[in-house]
């Protein structure tokens, strides 16, 4: 049931673009570590539903304020989606148990990129979050939660859904590949920067989009 070491604090991960890393020796905690990216968003995309539906069809919204709260819990899941990328994905490796943690979370992501597998979390841990934000949200938030739940996890599920595309389908040939290449960014020649995944709007206010060619090539 040991889990497996991770690479030394603050080494780089060459990106590998076959097979998997193995995190823990246990077969069944192994396997728990990989999913198909159907299940997420499905879990996701209901939850949304249901707590839309739920909150309609009982008359704690109405349809003004349920778009409203719907778009408020989508813009807030994308400054928590750079928050979380920047600050906990990426922390400072300076313990070993913070080198481990990193590892199992991002740092396996980017030393093998292309596994599909492993590019969001297991059902089992992606019905606890959907629980937890429910309670927080309805808690915090009264009937209200119900719409800010919905645009919440709508917007956890486009996360997962393009950031799935990016690493398995080749960038499509119009406006959509800025999305690849301000991702290719991220992994391939400035982690520090680019954190920004289903959209680049906090890189652009907090500025740490990266660098234009253009200009590096000036400099």
């Amino acid at each position: 049931m040991e889990q497996k070491a991770a690479p030394a604090s603050g080494q780089l991960h060459k990106p590998k673009h076959k097979g998997s890393a193995q995190l823990f020796d246990n077969p069944v905690l192994e396997r728990m570590t990989h999913t198909h990216i159907a299940a997420p968003l499905s879990i996701f995309f209901c939850v949304a539903i249901v707590s839309l539906y739920y909150g309609l069809s009982r008359g704690l919204l109405t349809g003004l304020s349920a778009f409203g709260l719907f778009l408020v819990g989508w813009f807030a899941f994308t400054l928590v989606e750079y928050l979380m990328h920047r600050f906990l994905y990426h922390m400072k490796t300076n313990t070993p148990g913070k080198a481990k943690f990193q590892y199992t979370m991002h740092g396996v992501h980017h030393e093998y990129p292309k596994d599909k597998t492993r590019l969001a979390m297991p059902p089992i841990l992606t019905v606890f979050v959907a629980s937890l934000l429910f309670f927080i949200f309805r808690f915090t938030f009264g009937n209200a939660g119900f719409g800010i739940l919905a645009g919440f996890v709508f917007g956890y599920a486009t996360y997962l859904f393009v950031h799935y595309a990016i690493h398995v389908y080749n960038p499509p040939k119009n406006f959509l590949k800025f999305w690849w290449h301000h991702h290719a960014q991220h992994h391939y020649r400035q982690d520090e920067v680019a954190f920004g995944v289903s959209t680049t709007i906090w890189d652009h206010i907090i500025g740490t989009m990266p660098e234009d060619k253009r200009q590096e090539a000036k400099s």
